[in-house]
């Protein structure tokens, strides 16, 4: 018997470097695994890979509607949702605040906000209506904390999903639903080894690293975290 077996978990991004690891070891304690993100392909290659019960389902996590769908299926296939963990963003920086357009903050926001907005609140309206104790992790960053130039729109948009993981816990923390997030630093995927060959990979925090972390929150043992950001830096 696993930590998590007999518990439904939502995975958004479950494909992504760190979705996918995510998803493994979910599965190692047992979940029940709702596998979310925009190409079917490779969620019916995870799927079939990790065995076991789970479904995949592709959503649109920024669009009401589509969350809601996806919502009902999950309940029609397993009834509930104990757990969310929510692993989706983007970044892009570059052009200063006086010389960008508004577009670029409107993609970090799109990317980084909406679906922590609608994906994480949707979820938390289901858990109160079924009245399910769950545990609701979202990614965040750590440039949330501070902007640095070139980064205005991609840190405004971490602060701001931010706010709204901390809001969203204040509302439904006496409803026994524990909302949380880990903060990483410089995530060791090889898509930033490509972008940035001259640092020190050791210092970076790996997907194994921040998916312990969310495990951690998800499980029993993070029953008294609410509305925390655990920060996962490593030597970074």
């Amino acid at each position: 018997m696993g930590e998590f077996s007999g518990k439904v978990v939502a995975v958004t991004g479950a494909s992504g470097n760190l979705g996918s690891v995510l998803v493994r070891q979910f599965a190692a304690e047992g979940a029940r695994l709702v596998l979310l993100d925009r190409t079917a392909e490779k969620l019916q290659k995870l799927s079939a890979e990790l065995g076991g019960e789970s479904m995949s389902v592709t959503a649109d996590l920024a669009d009401p509607a589509s969350v809601d769908q996806l919502i009902r299926d999950v309940e029609a296939r397993f009834g509930q949702i104990d757990v969310l963990a929510h692993t989706v963003g983007g970044f892009e920086s570059g052009a200063t605040v006086y010389e960008s357009e508004y577009e670029v903050m409107e993609r970090m926001l799109n990317l980084n906000v909406r679906p922590v907005y609608v994906t994480a609140g949707r979820v938390a309206r289901h858990m109160v209506e079924k009245s399910v104790r769950g545990k609701i992790v979202v990614v965040l960053a750590r440039s949330g904390l501070k902007g640095f130039a070139g980064g205005s729109a991609y840190t405004a948009s971490k602060a701001a999903a931010q706010r709204v993981v901390e809001s969203l816990a204040a509302e439904v923390r006496d409803k026994g639903i524990h909302v949380n997030a880990v903060m990483p630093s410089t995530i060791d995927t090889p898509a930033n080894r490509a972008s940035m060959p001259n640092a020190d990979f050791s210092k970076w925090v790996t997907p194994d690293d921040i998916a312990n972390t969310i495990l951690f929150l998800a499980s029993d043992r993070g029953n008294a975290f609410y509305g925390s950001s655990l920060e996962v830096y490593g030597r970074a």
